[in-house]
């Protein structure tokens, strides 16, 4: 799902609202466990995602939240609240930050309105070929270090990104090659990705997600940045735009999970380390089941009536280096995305995806 929001400041309209629920009492919830003939208080936490209730991540989502409760052994209980329950998305990190919700699992772009560096870190479009890549830079190329700094300076605490997948470009007619997208009315939200296809030649459109199949029905665009091949499919626009690019290269958004700071300072260490092993095991989770969809989507192509565009080597290596010209505009934002740009570029470069 392409992040939608850029530049909107994400504190809109919510901090009346946020207090309110606060005074309300919408903090952890506690009782008491029995753990080796001690007891101790357990906590439940409300944690809101960024999907729909019924779908695949919001699934695998759930599957976290129960985890974190087995192995914890009932003294921490994460309730799963699917987009929009509490806040909207773009509120998510507000809500966490003043104690409205204990956790999230959002998309970091939309946190842009508060630094620049929140677009970098979430989706450097057109860098990393795989979530693996990227979740290798996060491990062990600093990524995690520079997360926690940034989440920190708002109230949050990052555990651990988490992500879906190469996303897909749909669009009506077969675009085989960069050229090809000059004077191609593309849907892209505002950010990082609209500049990039504008350097393309491309006419981006912006238009909310909700509006995406009807604007391809009617013509208003060409083609449009979504989500991965499987989900594109799922929501049919497959049926009005046939010539997804697949495998995807030019955007691979990482979510989150972030804990409000004072609740994750509070927690034990033996519960710090069950929330980050569980964060990890979603992670892979997430990734290998979206990615068997996806595969098992693109070997139906020919039934389900649709034709998968691969771009050449050549033409990836391109969009990354034009891509790379954006994230430098990005960069000089703010000193936080400048360090991310520089982190990001030095091991792209170590793993051979630039010079």
């Amino acid at each position: 799902m392409k992040h939608e929001v850029s530049g909107i400041h994400p504190g809109f309209g919510v901090l009346p609202a946020l207090l309110a629920i606060v005074l309300a009492g919408c903090g952890p919830q506690a009782e008491q466990v029995e753990v080796s003939g001690h007891h101790q208080p357990a906590m439940t936490w409300k944690v809101q995602s960024y999907w729909q209730s019924g779908t695949l991540p919001q699934e695998i989502f759930e599957n976290f939240t129960a985890r974190v409760g087995a192995l914890s052994g009932g003294r921490l209980q994460l309730e799963p609240l699917a987009v929009n329950m509490v806040v909207s998305p773009i509120e998510s990190l507000d809500a966490v930050a003043a104690g409205v919700i204990e956790a999230q699992h959002g998309g970091i772009a939309y946190f842009t309105g508060k630094d620049a560096a929140f677009a970098l870190l979430g989706d450097p479009q057109g860098g990393f070929e795989t979530p693996y890549q990227m979740q290798q830079w996060m491990e062990y190329g600093g990524g995690n270090e520079l997360a926690r700094e940034l989440y920190g300076r708002f109230g949050g605490h990052f555990v651990g990104g988490v992500w879906y997948g190469q996303e897909t470009l749909i669009s009506k007619r077969p675009i085989r090659s960069l050229d090809e997208f000059r004077g191609v009315k593309i849907r892209a939200p505002q950010g990082i990705g609209q500049d990039i296809f504008q350097r393309l030649g491309a006419a981006p459109v912006n238009l909310p997600g909700s509006e995406v199949y009807t604007a391809l029905e009617r013509g208003v665009v060409d083609a449009a940045d979504w989500g991965t091949l499987s989900m594109n499919d799922d929501l049919g626009y497959h049926r009005l735009a046939p010539y997804p690019t697949y495998p995807g290269f030019h955007s691979m958004p990482m979510a989150d999970i972030v804990v409000n700071m004072r609740t994750w300072r509070a927690l034990p260490d033996d519960l710090k380390a069950i929330v980050e092993s569980a964060v990890r095991d979603f992670a892979s989770e997430m990734v290998q089941r979206n990615e068997l969809a996806d595969r098992r989507v693109a070997r139906n192509a020919g039934q389900l009536g649709f034709e998968p565009v691969d771009f050449s080597e050549a033409d990836r290596r391109r969009f990354r280096e034009i891509s790379r010209q954006v994230w430098q505009q990005y960069a000089g934002r703010s000193p936080m995305a400048q360090r991310i740009y520089d982190s990001q570029v030095r091991f792209m470069r170590d793993i051979g995806l630039l010079d």
